[in-house]
């Protein structure tokens, strides 16, 4: 026998062996079956063969599949949900750090423009100030006027209205501006030793430079005299000797006579 032979020997041994009652009598009660050319119509139409059977038990081999594929395209959609995620969050913090920026930026603007308003209303306010200076060196300051006087000074100097310039002071050229010059020993450098204006500064910014005079370091003459003291010294010491080198001559003499 052939293989293909064999096969179907097997599978007919498989077929199950089905066997049917047709009798229209019952055999032991004796009554006739009404029914059973139905029930042996029902019974066939429901009895399934074992091959078919052996079939439908097997399961298809695509669910896998299939499952796997859905669970690739869940896995691809996820990343690309991430990747988006990613992207917004970076575009935010990009956007937070750009207000930031712009607000710290706005606030330095404003104090910018409020110092150099002050300036300016400080710097309008300088004559003023001259003559609230020029009045109480002469003794004209006094009374309700010192006062007034006194609380405008004190409103600029709160405000950040500084003057400077003073005797003493070491000249610098940035802040004072030298109308005379002068030199001497005293000092040990230029220094200030004249105000004819004082200056004002208005936190870094010099709203008027002083007006000053300066003195400047002069070395002291070199001492020439000491010869000349020494050698007059000896001239006298040789004229002291002569005369009394005549005197005594002269007292000689007398006796001698």
């Amino acid at each position: 026998m052939t293989e293909r032979q064999s096969e179907r020997a097997d599978e007919r041994e498989q077929e199950p062996v089905i066997v049917r009652d047709r009798r229209k009598i019952d055999p032991e009660t004796g009554e006739p079956r009404a029914r059973a050319g139905a029930e042996a119509v029902t019974e066939e139409a429901q009895e399934v063969p074992a091959a078919e059977a052996a079939r439908a038990d097997t399961p298809e081999p695509t669910a896998a599949s299939d499952d796997e594929a859905t669970g690739t395209e869940a896995s691809e959609a996820q990343r690309e949900l991430e990747k988006q995620l990613e992207e917004r969050t970076a575009d935010l913090q990009r956007v937070q750090a750009e207000y930031a920026n712009y607000r710290r930026r706005v606030e330095r603007e404003r104090d910018g423009l409020a110092e150099s308003g002050k300036a300016a209303l400080a710097s309008d306010l300088l004559p003023l100030l001259d003559d609230l200076e020029r009045a109480e060196a002469h003794g004209d300051l006094t009374g309700a006027f010192k006062a007034v006087a006194d609380k405008l000074v004190g409103v600029l100097e709160k405000a950040g209205l500084e003057p400077f310039a003073k005797e003493g002071d070491e000249f610098d050229p940035m802040i004072h501006e030298a109308v005379q010059h002068d030199t001497s020993p005293d000092v040990d450098g230029p220094t200030v030793t004249t105000v004819l204006r004082r200056g004002y500064r208005f936190g870094d910014r010099v709203l008027r430079a002083a007006l000053v005079g300066v003195t400047d370091h002069e070395p002291a003459p070199a001492n020439t005299t000491g010869e000349t003291e020494g050698e007059k010294s000896g001239d006298e010491d040789k004229a002291d000797a002569s005369e009394g080198g005549e005197a005594t001559a002269d007292n000689s003499d007398e006796n001698a006579r």
